[in-house]
Order: C-alpha cells, then structure tokens, then sequence
C-alpha cells in the first residue's frame, strides 16, 4: 500500500488562491484515478475533485463537484508522480481538511468522487479561509 502526501494547506483569506499537491512516489497516474476530498468541521467528508485516463483518446478527464466547479482546477504530472488542486475564489464555507485518494481506472463511471472507490490515502492537510 502507498501512502499518499498532501502539501500546500494553509490559511489564506476569503476570495484567494491556494494550491495543493499530492505525491505518491512508485504508483504510475497512468493506472490509478486520484481524487481530492475534504472535511469541514461538523460536516460528512465530501469529495470534490477527480481525474482520471480517457482510454479512448489517451487524455484525461476531470470531475468536480457542484460546490467547487468553476473555481478549482485539478491536474496532473506523471512524470512527477504528482497531482494538483488549483483552488481560486476560496470561501470560508472551504474550509477543511483535505484528502487525496487513489483509486483503480476501472471504477465505475459516476463513481469518481465516491470514497467507496479508493483504496490509498493521504494523512490530510489543513486549508483554513479566513473572512
């Protein structure tokens, strides 16, 4: 099992920008799907962010949810086994621990942003939007 590592937390304020990058050093992003959860305090963990190989054309496709779509971004390095959430337009409401997750290519589709379908996982870090 590989454990996942998150970087880029932080408190930023209300309206800013923050990236975050996980790493998995040894696991190819050609084989697994990788998604962004998040905590919020008092709330149900939550994912909002997915990626994963389109077989048919060798791209990529990206997932988001309703709350974050629009102001976060999430992309890929293979060669540098790393993967980014570009968050822009940060709301308190954002505040939370988040979470990067591995899972298989061949999960099902609409399955993306479900935490039932990941298997490796980061300890967290800590994204704190101030008003």
């Amino acid at each position: 099992q590989v454990q996942l590592v998150e970087s880029g937390g932080g408190l930023v304020q209300s309206g800013g920008s923050l990236t975050l990058s996980c790493a998995a050093p040894g696991r190819s992003w050609d084989v697994f799907a990788t998604a962004w959860f998040r905590r919020a305090p008092g709330k149900e963990r939550e994912g909002i962010s997915g990626i994963r190989g389109q077989r048919s054309c060798g791209q990529y496709r990206t997932y988001y949810s309703n709350s974050v779509r629009g102001r976060f971004t999430i992309s890929r390095d293979p060669a540098k086994n790393v993967v980014y959430l570009q968050m822009n337009d940060l709301r308190v409401e954002d505040t939370a621990i988040y979470y990067c997750a591995t899972g298989a290519q061949s999960m099902p589709d609409a399955g993306e942003l479900e935490a039932e379908n990941y298997d490796s996982w980061g300890q967290g870090t800590q994204v704190t939007v101030s008003s």
